[in-house]
């Protein structure tokens, strides 16, 4: 696995997870990318995914939120990143979400590192 800086591989039971380093723009865009369907036991996963990329109450007040139509600003001043723990499988939905955005040439710069992280290293 490249960019050992970004991810690192975390035994956890029997299940490997990717501590990813994400930017709040890349958990903002991976929540809006996630499928919406699935199975049972994808959905399942989708849900904890979605509870990790998500903010807690500290993050809101210190990033300051505000909707603003479809779009959602915050204050950029300040420079927060977070580790999210993702799992193998959850790992593949968000490539596979990349993937098809690609295939379908409907990727944006918002994209951009994300498919860098769940693509390009990935396939390398």
């Amino acid at each position: 696995m490249k960019d050992e800086n970004k991810k690192q591989v975390l035994a956890q039971g029997s299940t490997m997870q990717l501590g990813t380093e994400l930017a709040v723009v890349e958990r903002l865009v991976l929540l809006n990318i996630l499928p919406k369907e699935g199975d049972f036991t994808t959905i399942k996963l989708l849900r904890k995914l979605r509870e990790n990329l998500s903010f807690d109450e500290e993050e809101h007040k210190k990033l300051m939120f505000v909707q603003d139509g479809d779009q959602v600003r915050w204050n950029e001043e300040i420079a927060s990143t977070r580790q999210i723990q993702i799992g193998e499988k959850q790992a593949d939905i968000i490539h596979d979400a990349l993937k098809k955005l690609n295939d379908e040439k409907k990727l944006t710069n918002e994209h951009f590192t994300l498919y860098e992280k769940f693509v390009e290293n990935r396939e390398e």
